[in-house]
């Protein structure tokens, strides 16, 4: 089977809609977002403990967001998509496992801490719409990593954790090449909708995302994912 996906001849299809979430482990315990528990004084242990866990739960989530668009939109797309998506899926699990490794070095585990589910809230919000899941989950959600993962990856250096620190840096590589995969898959789904990118981003934005585009924006690191400033800055609050 492996074979004959690389040599392009394996079709497939589904015949069940992919569930409304994927299984979910025991731990951590989902919050809604307001009643996060604060991380406490920036720099302390605790601190540092409880923002990697937040970010190996985004991690562990975009491992199911990223195979939930293969289940859920890929069998009418090019086989390039399913591609994409399957090694971002591969990409975003060595994230996960490296940020869980660190946290059992600083003492914890994923897990030990509640997490907020907006992520897969998100993602449930436009499980019937590829435009809307593509703008609002990679472009807007993952996009704002790109905005606030140098600066996050700097404080945590400047604590003297260059570990925890090198991670972000090569997960924010990583994070790159998602953003510009979500570009080029929404550029494909409006051309084939015969639909304007500009005028479905923003649509799709307005309609289903709840939070605000907050500025300032990773100029450098859109434009190498290839994500235009026109597309987000009129929507900036």
């Amino acid at each position: 089977m492996a074979r004959a996906w690389a040599e392009g001849r394996l079709t497939w299809r589904l015949d069940v809609a992919p569930p409304d979430r994927p299984a979910h482990p025991p731990e951590p315990a989902l919050l809604p977002p307001h009643a996060m528990p604060k991380r406490g004084k920036a720099g302390s242990p605790r601190a540092r403990i409880a923002l990697i866990h937040a970010l190996a739960h985004i991690e562990f989530t975009a491992i199911d967001l990223a195979w939930d668009l293969v289940a859920r939109f890929g069998a009418g797309c090019p086989r390039a998509f399913a591609d994409d998506w399957v090694r971002i899926a591969a990409e975003e699990s060595l994230h996960f496992l490296w940020l869980s490794a660190r946290l059992e070095m600083l003492g914890s585990r994923y897990g030990a801490l509640p997490a907020h589910d907006g992520l897969w809230e998100s993602a449930q919000a436009t499980a019937g719409d590829l435009i809307a899941r593509l703008s609002v989950v990679p472009l807007v959600l993952e996009a704002r990593g790109l905005d606030v993962t140098p600066q996050t990856a700097e404080r945590l250096r400047t604590a003297g954790d260059a570990i925890s620190a090198g991670m972000l840096e090569r997960i924010y590589r990583d994070e790159i090449g998602h953003v510009g995969a979500g570009v080029r898959w929404l550029h494909w789904a409006c051309e084939s909708a015969n639909m304007t990118v500009d005028s479905a981003f923003e649509r799709s934005v307005r309609l289903y995302f709840k939070g605000q585009i907050k500025p300032p924006f990773n100029v450098e690191a859109r434009n190498l994912a290839g994500f235009s400033e026109n597309l987000y800055q009129g929507l900036a609050s």
